[in-house]
């Protein structure tokens, strides 16, 4: 799987988690030159507390773009580790 954004990957890997249609990428698979990090948060009920990233990809920045849950609650364990994507992030074979 791959996570593209304004043309560029910004994670790869064939070890990705699905949860919710989401692929949760192992954070070693991560480009995390395109990466910052936000001061968002967000709460699942069942996941836990959710950190944000923004992408930067030639000049251009999708704030909040992916997230991941830094200490997940047990139900979600499997996400431990991992970064989802959204707001306009080509996840692709």
């Amino acid at each position: 799987m791959k996570a593209i954004w304004n043309g560029q990957t910004i994670a790869e890997s064939d070890n990705t988690v699905v949860v919710e249609n989401n692929h949760y990428f192992p954070a070693d698979s991560l480009k995390r030159e395109f990466l910052t990090d936000s001061t968002t948060h967000t709460t699942c009920p069942w996941k836990g507390v959710a950190s944000y990233y923004s992408l930067t990809v030639d000049g251009k920045t999708n704030p909040d773009a992916a997230w991941y849950y830094p200490e997940p609650k047990a139900a979600a364990s499997q996400i431990n580790g991992h970064v989802a994507f959204w707001k306009g992030v080509q996840v692709v074979k």
